[in-house]
């Protein structure tokens, strides 16, 4: 890709209705973080204990990808009758100067040396761009270069229930080639 594309002024992403969107840029988030944990936790009957433990692990999550560039937090209960973590999608940003941001390649070796032998890493071509793919048993993460090389939108998909490998992980593959830049 070009260093001299514009940079993109936003992005769009399709994420199913049904996953519950916590805006990560506003200052209200953790209540809406808050409205997700008990609405799910009243529907499943979980315990207060259960709950606590759930909102903390969400808050922590929500709170540690603020601090590096989180934008959106989207979150999907996998199974009703569960009172475990569900489904999320973290969606950051990771700005560099125009023209810095390393390829695809490179990030890959990095992410490589990094993330050791637990990790599939490959290089993809997305819509949006070129991409790099990390998959683990429960983690499906995608860094997608953005034009003018500006940096990386990272799509982070945690699937701690159904895993990577069905459905599920086919529906975050799915969300990850939906994104557009606008």
């Amino acid at each position: 890709m070009s260093e001299t594309v514009a940079p993109p002024e936003d992005y769009r992403i399709l994420v199913p209705r049904d996953w519950f969107r916590v805006d990560l840029t506003q200052e209200r988030w953790r209540g809406q973080l808050k409205t997700f944990v008990d609405r799910e936790a009243a529907d499943s009957g979980a315990s207060a204990e259960t709950r606590r433990g759930i909102w903390t692990t969400l808050r922590n999550t929500a709170e540690a990808g603020v601090a590096q560039g989180a934008l959106e937090f989207f979150l999907k209960t996998e199974s009703p009758q569960d009172s475990a973590y569900p489904a999320s999608l973290l969606v950051s940003l990771l700005p560099t100067p125009p023209g810095l941001a390393p390829d695809a390649a490179d990030l890959a070796g990095t992410l490589t040396r990094r993330r050791g032998s637990g990790s599939q890493i490959t290089t993809i071509e997305l819509p949006a761009g070129d991409t790099v793919r990390a998959v683990t048993d429960a983690t499906l993460d995608f860094h997608v270069r953005m034009p003018g090389g500006v940096g990386y939108l990272i799509l982070a998909f945690s699937l701690p229930l159904s895993g990577t490998e069905g459905p599920m992980g086919d529906l975050c593959d799915a969300i990850a080639y939906s994104l557009r830049w606008v």
